[in-house]
């Protein structure tokens, strides 16, 4: 009965730690980072490469922040979800701030996914045997991310103009008092729009993000895994995250009151064989595909399908799943209501509701007096 009920405690605790630390592990590395933010993006099924000028560009194309232009002054923007019913937490705040040169702007992001309040009961028992639950105390498992942005306008002309940008950031990852890990990576991006057609292009981890692991138990509970049947992960250890590339083509036109922005997004990750819409080795690529209409920049109407997978039914077939998303959003003066919902593209098909503000501390005009 003590062998089965350890067996099962620790069960969720070693195979997240397993899986974090284990080097030859590495194909989602970092995944928290792809989830995406904002409800303007998840209602679009994350197709916003090519178009998104806000706070959010800061982790969805930094060069993105340079097209907002310098009368929004500071802008911020926070995200709260939840998902797996619940289950997980994911945050995100940030905000933008232009230089004196309005062809430039940096950006500060937080974002941390975590799941709280896990029971520990490596300490359940007392070495007579007994059970004590007052020695139940409860930890999380908690990934951060803290991302710093650059932008900068290259060229305007009439009718185009050429953004580029760059973020350097930090990756923190704690799971309770038993394991943590450091990590950087590089990002860069670019927008470039020709009249209504923009084109955008993000490369996530250029440099190789790296997450640097130790993972601490002390003597007691090194026992307790050990006679439950659970390998010990290494002490040290190095998790890879390799590079991935975004490309996104976007494009605006307006009938009457109302503007229509369709983008369609490639992802190429570079870390093997993955389930998508096309799958290799080392390459594999996936699409995404949203779309967002406007009614004088009040009223915003959002609808997207991406994260495309191969699933085999009971007899064998192959049939196709996806992630659908919907949105809606209001622009009340200088705050911005966004919410969507959209599935997490799993086969239990478990919605998430999305929510996330967006605030532009305007600067006040200067006026001259008379004499």
């Amino acid at each position: 009965m003590k062998h089965h009920l350890y067996q099962v405690t620790f069960f969720f605790l070693a195979l997240q730690l397993l899986h974090s630390v284990d080097v030859s592990g590495q194909k989602y590395s970092n995944e928290f980072l792809s989830i995406g933010i904002g409800a303007k993006a998840q209602g679009m099924a994350n197709a916003v490469v090519a178009s998104v000028d806000d706070v959010t560009a800061g982790y969805w194309n930094p060069a993105g922040l340079a097209n907002i232009s310098l009368d929004k002054g500071l802008q911020i923007g926070a995200m709260h979800s939840e998902w797996f019913a619940g289950v997980g937490k994911f945050d995100y705040i940030g905000m933008t701030l232009p230089f004196s040169n309005s062809n430039r702007r940096i950006g500060l992001s937080l974002i941390r996914f975590g799941i709280d309040d896990i029971p520990n009961t490596l300490s359940l028992f007392e070495d007579d045997g007994s059970v004590n639950y007052d020695n139940i105390v409860s930890f999380s498992a908690a990934d951060y991310a803290f991302i710093g942005s650059y932008a900068q306008k290259l060229k305007t002309g009439s009718d185009r103009s050429l953004s580029i940008g760059g973020n350097a950031k930090i990756v923190r990852r704690v799971i309770g008092k038993f394991a943590n890990s450091w990590g950087f990576g590089i990002d860069l991006g670019m927008q470039y729009q020709v009249k209504k057609l923009k084109l955008g292009l993000t490369a996530r981890d250029i440099t190789t993000t790296f997450n640097a692991w130790h993972v601490s138990f002390t003597d007691k509970e090194k026992d307790v895994l050990l006679s439950t049947g659970n390998e010990l992960p290494d002490i040290n250890s190095i998790e890879i995250t390799k590079p991935q590339v975004l490309f996104g083509a976007a494009y605006l036109f307006q009938v009457k009151k109302f503007k229509f922005q369709p983008e369609l997004d490639f992802i190429a990750t570079t870390d093997g064989k993955r389930n998508t819409i096309v799958s290799a080795d080392p390459i594999s690529l996936d699409v995404n595909a949203g779309m967002e209409v406007s009614y004088q920049d009040f009223l915003f109407l959002r609808a997207g399908i991406g994260q495309f997978q191969k699933e085999r039914d009971f007899d064998g077939s192959e049939f196709l799943t996806s992630r659908p998303a919907l949105g809606v959003g209001l622009q009340l003066y200088s705050l911005r209501i966004d919410y969507a919902y959209t599935n997490l593209g799993d086969s239990q098909n478990r919605y998430s509701h999305v929510i996330s503000l967006q605030l532009d501390l305007k600067p006040k005009k200067q006026t001259v007096s008379g004499f």
